[in-house]
């Protein structure tokens, strides 16, 4: 599926319209961090159990005391309300690894007047918030392709010089289909505009060893209308590929069946797997993607699935 948006009478050259995006974003990343934040301060994030026996501090069950156990496991309290002793046991609460990917391609730095923050910066703002929430919860987060998981304080920050560096600067629009460990989980942020079944291999090869993930469809409330009338040129900022459209507002009919169908194929890609797909426009609140894509990665974990 091509990428397209409306050219500006201004046109850069395709290296120095990326040096100058890098640039931007660098220059716009302490304010981001600040608004991931704010964004993680509104996520009720609590620590994901095991449902099983283990190292924790979540109560879990009672059970009768085994002859042989030490004295000191004994609950004296429970233990005073029948005849029995008694054991108090403890949730098992193991730390995950979280591996973000964040698409910073030409496509995601669209951002029309309908919207609350260009994609990128978006999507940007719900990494970092999300990784502070992730690390608070005592799990560790890496970036894929980029950093390991690591569960560090000031996380935001440590990303943030990451997406800062332009020696690691990644202006590829699909994260790298490295096959994640069976319990890690993947969270990709990106406006998954690469045709679907390059969606569909990159996520097979990402969870061939069983790891869970979410993938969220940043898109900006333009794309999804196409409210256009008369000649438009359009581009595809990653290829170089241009159109001209004599009547917009016919060919926006085209456009948003084939927006739907392309979204049906990630669904289908997605599900296959056992992930989730949602979308958020930039028109909303961050913290609602947030506390969103919070609720499906509980829910994936609790073994409710979820869409």
């Amino acid at each position: 599926m091509a990428r397209v948006r409306v050219l500006s009478e201004t046109q850069r050259l395709p290296g120095r319209t990326v040096t100058l995006a890098a640039q931007d974003l660098a220059a716009r990343l302490p304010r981001l961090v600040l608004e991931a934040r704010r964004v993680a301060g509104t996520l009720a994030h609590g620590i994901h159990g095991r449902r099983r026996a283990g190292p924790g501090e979540t109560f879990w069950q009672f059970r009768p005391f085994s002859s042989g156990e030490p004295a000191s496991r004994i609950d004296w309290r429970r233990s005073g309300r029948d005849d029995r002793l008694y054991v108090r046991e403890r949730e098992w609460e193991a730390a995950h690894s979280v591996h973000l990917w964040i698409d910073r391609s030409a496509s995601m730095a669209f951002g029309s007047e309908l919207a609350m923050a260009p994609k990128c910066d978006r999507a940007v703002v719900l990494g970092l918030a999300l990784a502070e929430s992730f690390v608070e919860a005592g799990e560790r987060v890496g970036m894929m392709g980029q950093a390991p998981p690591r569960a560090v304080r000031r996380i935001a920050e440590r990303f943030a010089e990451i997406l800062a560096d332009p020696r690691g600067s990644d202006a590829t629009d699909m994260p790298p289909p490295t096959a994640l460990a069976p319990h890690d989980e993947a969270v990709i942020l990106s406006d998954c505009l690469s045709p679907a079944e390059e969606w569909e291999a990159c996520i097979a090869a990402i969870a061939a060893r069983g790891a869970r993930g979410h993938v969220m469809m940043i898109v900006d409330p333009v794309e999804e209308s196409f409210p256009f009338a008369g000649q438009a040129m359009l581009e595809d900022p990653e290829g170089g590929l241009r159109l001209r459209v004599g009547d917009a507002a016919s060919w926006g009919a085209q456009y948003r069946t084939r927006i739907a169908r392309h979204r049906d194929a990630l669904e289908a890609a997605t599900r296959r797997r056992g992930w989730t797909l949602t979308i958020h426009r930039t028109d909303r609140p961050a913290s609602e993607a947030a506390l969103r894509l919070m609720a499906l990665v509980q829910a994936a974990r609790s073994g409710m699935g979820g869409r």
